[in-house]
């Protein structure tokens, strides 16, 4: 039994980490990104998970770590998406407002002062297309 186990351990493992992700066809590239970096999210947490399971004193008793791994990373993975894919506070596009949480991108600029690096932080608050 134990075999058995760790045998169908190891065949989700392989199985998980050749997947291969087919483009999906999406109208709008923004949930595109979000469903591509969830499923890379699960897949990464997965394995994870399975090597987790390397650390503990019997794994075959606690092969979810490998569910949880996956759970976690697929949030993470959506949550990084929504994060990535929007932009400004306000976007105006065809005719619509439509308001998100903004992308704040920190910049390095190479005016350094006596050995000081600074760092200039901004948020894009209103974007539109004219």
């Amino acid at each position: 039994m134990k075999l058995f186990k760790s045998i169908t351990t190891l065949f989700i493992a392989v199985a998980l980490i050749s997947v291969t992700i087919t483009p999906c066809r999406a109208a709008d590239s923004a949930l595109k990104e979000m469903f591509e970096d969830g499923i890379y999210g699960a897949l990464t947490g997965a394995l994870l998970g399975a090597a987790a399971l390397a650390f503990t004193h019997k794994p075959g008793k606690h092969l979810d770590y490998i569910a949880v791994g996956g759970a976690v990373g697929a949030i993470g993975g959506v949550a990084y998406g929504v994060v990535k894919s929007t932009r400004a506070l306000a976007e105006v596009e065809d005719g619509k407002v439509k308001f998100a949480l903004p992308t704040i991108m920190p910049d390095f600029p190479d005016d350094s002062v006596r050995g000081k690096n600074p760092v200039v932080i901004t948020a894009e608050l209103i974007r539109g297309k004219f």
